[in-house]
């Protein structure tokens, strides 16, 4: 059977405290990554939270009975500047660039992409109004169909009792019952 080597220090005698070292030395790097993704995120939130700001005078122009708009800053995984609820202002890979998305039932598209917060504004603004504007056509009530013509109205439609077709058919399994018992009888015999 083969001996198993343990670590020893410079005097010869075994160190068992060498995995734990690296063990809380592994520790501690994962922490210190764990902070880097931290500031990350508060970086990318402090930069949404400077074009939200930079937003506040065209929402402040939407009139007031208008509820498609509901902003805010959604921190989870990915912060998020949401404009309404299809579409939202997120960061890019490289936490620099902003890109303006909207959800539609074909998947996400763009609507824009960029470095600065006036070309952001300026996108989030026609999107506005392109909503506000779908809002109204939406809005428009559509005519009723105009009504009949008085002739059509005017002829009545002849309607043929069912007494007689009940009848009909009610003597009809009558003697059809009759003659399956006769010839059940007839059989028997």
């Amino acid at each position: 059977m083969a001996e198993q080597s343990v670590p020893s220090d410079s005097a010869g005698k075994p160190n068992p405290f060498r995995l734990r070292d690296a063990l809380r030395k592994a520790r501690i790097e994962a922490a210190d990554r764990t902070s880097v993704v931290v500031d990350l995120r508060d970086a990318e939130v402090a930069r949404l939270e400077i074009l939200n700001d930079a937003l506040d005078s065209l929402f402040s122009e939407i009139p007031a009975g208008v509820d498609l708009f509901d902003r805010g800053i959604s921190q989870g995984d990915t912060p998020r500047l949401w404009i309404d609820a299809v579409a939202h202002i997120a960061m890019g890979r490289d936490k620099r660039i902003y890109r303006f998305t909207q959800d539609t039932r074909f998947g996400r598209i763009v609507i824009a992409e960029s470095h600065d917060i006036p070309v952001m504004v300026d996108a989030v603004t026609d999107y506005i109004a392109r909503r506000l504007i779908e809002r109204e056509h939406a809005m428009v009530v559509t005519p009723a169909p105009a009504p009949a013509p008085a002739a059509a109205a005017s002829a009545p439609v002849k309607r043929r009792s069912g007494v007689w077709t009940f009848a009909f058919g009610f003597a009809a399994g009558l003697a059809a019952l009759f003659g399956f018992a006769l010839v059940m009888a007839l059989r028997g015999i």
